[in-house]
């Protein structure tokens, strides 16, 4: 039985499928984009840029009456089944998530075409690069993966050893070993480089002040905060704040 379809819709789809014939229009085909989105999911950089770049030869669709808004929604569109992708990718999901809703702000805050374009292939670098970490993270030990997976969930947190420990149920000394010998760094040293790296959203799209971010961070005052980010980036959060602003007007 087919199914019923509001008069309304069924007049949007025949006055946009005329106008897409009137224009030569051609959807990507089905198979392109998913050979990306596959490429997407499992890392592989050079397929996925390849792919990109054959689907964007073809003329784009008209998603809003202003060229701009249309381009936005195009990526805003892309950036849902990036994300998809990548969660198919064992990439956890509300890390997920939250690496799409930064990317929508961040979109929203262009208002160049130009500068569009050169964000999506931007933007589909920093999505397989969350593939990759997550293929790295799990080439670990169950333990350690466990304690980088609690570690991403509660970094909002107060976080201790003893407390990472206590719930993958090891001893802390053996924890601490086990996870410098594998990742290369101490435990500290990774829940601060999450941490920053976390900071960096309130810096770019929020007002909040350094100190705030610092608090919010569960860093312990705004000094140490600042004397890490820039030993883990190489400026200050002042710096990179004024920078990325920089970025985002010109």
């Amino acid at each position: 039985m087919n199914p019923i379809i509001p008069s309304s819709a069924q007049q949007y789809f025949v006055m946009s499928r005329l106008q897409y014939l009137e224009q030569s229009f051609v959807h990507p085909k089905f198979d392109d984009e998913q050979e990306l989105l596959e490429a997407i999911r499992f890392g592989n950089e050079a397929k996925a840029l390849v792919m990109m770049s054959k689907i964007n030869e073809m003329e784009g669709a008209t998603l809003a009456a202003h060229p701009l808004r249309s381009k936005k929604n195009a990526l805003i569109a892309s950036c849902t089944l990036f994300t998809r992708a990548i969660i198919k990718g064992k990439v956890d999901p509300e890390t997920a998530f939250q690496l799409s809703d930064a990317f929508i702000l961040e979109i929203e805050k262009i208002d160049d075409i130009q500068q569009l374009i050169s964000f999506e292939d931007e933007m589909l670098l920093q999505f397989i690069a969350m593939v990759k970490r997550t293929t790295q993270i799990l080439n670990y030990s169950h333990i350690v993966t466990s304690a980088i997976y609690y570690i991403n969930e509660h970094i909002s947190e107060d976080l201790t050893l003893k407390q990472i420990a206590q719930h993958i149920q090891v001893h802390p000394s053996y924890l601490s070993d086990r996870f410098k010998k594998e990742t290369g760094i101490a435990m500290t040293t990774f829940i601060n480089q999450k941490r920053i790296e976390e900071s960096k959203h309130f810096l770019i799209h929020t007002h909040i002040s350094i100190s705030e971010i610092a608090f919010l961070c569960k860093f312990c005052n705004q000094s140490y905060y600042s004397h890490l980010f820039k030993q883990f980036t190489g400026e200050t959060p002042k710096q990179f704040r004024k920078n990325s602003l920089k970025v985002s007007v010109s």
